[in-house]
């Protein structure tokens, strides 16, 4: 019998795949590219809390395309799921799961963007601190939340899952399967290696880069597939 979830049907959830992708992307590039360069200055805790206070429109911005970010990496989840609930429900489920826990993760290390936002706002029980003081602690909220996003490690678990799956499917190229299995296991390495190396380097060319080509493969051939029909209904 067809999952009435998946009736949504598998080109239908491919195409909400990509969809999903490409507002993630977008979202992303709003913070991280266009408005928190040019607030954030490193290592210069005055500078940059000055900054934040001129624009502090922009920077609420930036953690409003956050939270969109992370509504459209749930939806992907559960179109990833709907794809590869007919190869093993309870695998399928569990990669569902691991990509909900990490953007709960990456949900709660917003909060620190908020703390950073109370330190400036100027309110009278924080007259107990020297402006410097203040600047200190914004940079220390800024720099745990960029700390927050190397613990990766669910979205390692999720990709490794995912690319188990894939690979099993029949219905996805084998060779998508094994760079998604790959790019888990960087992120799992990642994290680990944040947690426990002291000054820890991430070592963009041999971590992040087969991330960005496993991810985008898989995401752009489900878009593609997806909008010329080709992506096969499966049972479950």
């Amino acid at each position: 019998m067809t999952n009435r979830i998946a009736d949504i049907s598998q080109r239908q959830a491919a195409i909400v795949v990509g969809v999903a992708v490409i507002i993630m992307f977008i979202s992303a590039v709003i913070p991280y590219f266009l408005i928190r360069p040019s607030l954030i200055v490193p290592g210069d805790a005055a500078t940059t809390a000055n900054n934040i206070m001129a624009s502090e429109g922009l920077f609420r911005i930036s953690i409003a395309s956050e939270l969109i970010m992370f509504l459209s990496e749930l939806l992907l989840a559960l179109a990833l799921y709907v794809l590869l609930k007919p190869v093993n429900k309870s695998l399928a489920l569990l990669a569902a799961w691991f990509r909900v826990v990490h953007v709960a993760i990456l949900g709660s290390n917003l909060l620190n963007l908020y703390v950073v936002l109370q330190l400036l706002s100027g309110a009278d029980y924080l007259t107990v601190f020297e402006p410097d003081q203040l600047h200190a602690l914004v940079l220390l909220f800024l720099n745990a939340y960029s700390d927050g996003f190397n613990i990766q490690v669910f979205s390692g678990l999720h990709l490794f899952v995912s690319g188990y799956l894939v690979f099993k499917s029949g219905y996805f190229p084998r060779i998508l399967g094994i760079l998604l299995v790959v790019a888990g296991l960087n992120y799992i390495i990642d994290t680990f290696a944040f947690v426990l190396l002291p000054n820890y380097v991430y070592p963009v060319v041999f971590l992040a880069l087969p991330v960005v080509i496993a991810e985008n493969a898989f995401f752009m051939w489900l878009l593609w597939k997806g909008v010329r029909n080709e992506i096969p209904e499966m049972k479950s």
